[in-house]
């Protein structure tokens, strides 16, 4: 029997500022989303020395609220490192399913100016 090869969920390229905290951790830490999807994401964090499979919380507010989300290391390197989300409900994917739709909202807006000003100019 052949295993299915698993494609990885479409990125959204973003720069979201975010705080972090791991699991064995008091302080919290900072980073940068670099791209998001549904499964996982990038943070960028220049430096620091994350384990595979080490569990963190990022933090990140969309549209003024604040929004919480469970995630596990699973490759890194020497920018930052690859996170799978561990949605512990349909909530939690929720808050990522937003996020997207958020960036995604944004980036369309930009777009659609940008499409006024060409025809304008032309």
């Amino acid at each position: 029997m052949e295993s299915a090869i698993q494609q990885p969920a479409p990125r959204t390229p973003l720069q979201l500022g975010v705080t972090f905290r791991r699991s064995y951790a008091r302080d919290e830490s900072s980073g940068t989303l670099r791209n998001i999807s549904i499964s996982g994401a990038f943070l960028e964090v220049p430096g620091s020395e994350f384990m595979a499979r080490e569990k963190i919380q990022l933090h990140f507010s969309v549209s003024g609220r604040l929004r919480k989300v469970q995630a596990m290391v699973i490759w890194k390197n020497s920018v930052g490192c690859g996170v799978k989300f561990l949605p512990l409900n349909n909530r939690d994917v929720q808050i990522v399913d937003d996020l997207i739709y958020f960036v995604e909202s944004q980036r369309d807006d930009r777009r659609s100016v940008l499409d006024n000003i060409f025809k304008r100019v032309s």
